[in-house]
């Protein structure tokens, strides 16, 4: 099990940090792995799905929010709170807290807020606890 963790920096995601969750998502997509993006709440969910639509005009990644009979045949599941749906091998994380579920990879995509960051100590200990090889990526 693996728990990254991409810490904002850069201008191009500082400014829109959900295009840096949108660029992740294609990657799964090309990689095939089915994702859950676990979004901090409906606002930021429905967000991000607009987001997929118009990040990269040359992209076209299926998804959907949560709540429908098609969940599991999306590729990219954007997952408000409240919302239960069966696990899936990688998890986008965007909550205060780490993962729930079973899944062999998970990427913390952390924002340049000093808050942020003091929340991401806690996960990443608390991924190392759990038995996952954490590592931390700069963007």
């Amino acid at each position: 099990m693996r728990a990254d963790f991409y810490l904002i920096a850069k201008p191009r995601f500082a400014a829109e940090p959900l295009r840096l969750v949108c660029e992740l998502a294609k990657k799964a997509l090309a990689a095939q792995q089915p994702t859950l993006i676990l979004a901090r709440s409906l606002e930021q969910a429905e967000a991000l799905d607009e987001l997929l639509w118009a990040f990269d005009e040359d992209a076209f990644i299926p998804h959907q929010i949560a709540g429908d009979e098609d969940d599991a045949d999306t590729a990219v599941l954007i997952v408000p709170p409240g919302f239960d749906t069966p696990d899936r091998p990688l998890v986008i994380n965007l909550r205060d807290a780490c993962a729930p579920g079973r899944y062999e990879r998970v990427l913390e995509v952390v924002a340049a807020d000093p808050a942020e960051r003091e929340g991401s100590r806690a996960r990443w200990s608390e991924y190392r606890r759990r038995g996952f090889a954490v590592a931390k990526h700069d963007m």
